[in-house]
């Protein structure tokens, strides 16, 4: 199978927060809507220091981890960013490489939204149907 990519939208949701209760404007929520690397091998959504920084993600912390050549790097893991896929959505930390030149939409945002990829078709669909499954038990 080829790689592909997704658009998801990314955005703060400490600024969705703010503008929900009036603090700031929805217009001043920042978000950015990307062409994502689908990479069910990545634990989580990648993205670089740019990205993060126009999201204005706090980092909690630093964390080691493998990338697909099998070099060790260490990265700071963010607060939790919103992430939408048409019509789902769901929140996790992100992981930011320095490096990195583009997002990846990993395994952990997908299960979140109850996506799977269709390697016959090449694209992110969903694992129940047109409306996510939460397996809760």
């Amino acid at each position: 199978m080829s790689t592909f990519k997704e658009e998801i939208t990314l955005e703060n949701p400490v600024d969705a927060t703010n503008a929900v209760n009036g603090i700031i404007k929805e217009t001043e929520v920042r978000r950015l809507t990307v062409n994502a690397l689908v990479d069910t091998g990545a634990w989580t959504l990648v993205m670089n220091e740019e990205t993060r920084a126009k999201l204005g993600l706090r980092i909690l912390g630093s964390s080691r981890s493998e990338v697909a050549n099998g070099a060790v790097e260490t990265g700071s893991l963010t607060e939790p960013v919103t992430i939408y896929w048409k019509d789902r959505f769901t929140a996790c930390t992100a992981f930011v490489l320095p490096n990195e030149t583009e997002v990846l939409f990993g395994a952990l945002p997908m299960e979140g939204m109850d996506l799977i990829v269709s390697p016959k078709r090449e694209e992110v669909v969903g694992a129940h149907g047109d409306k996510p499954l939460r397996i809760v038990k």
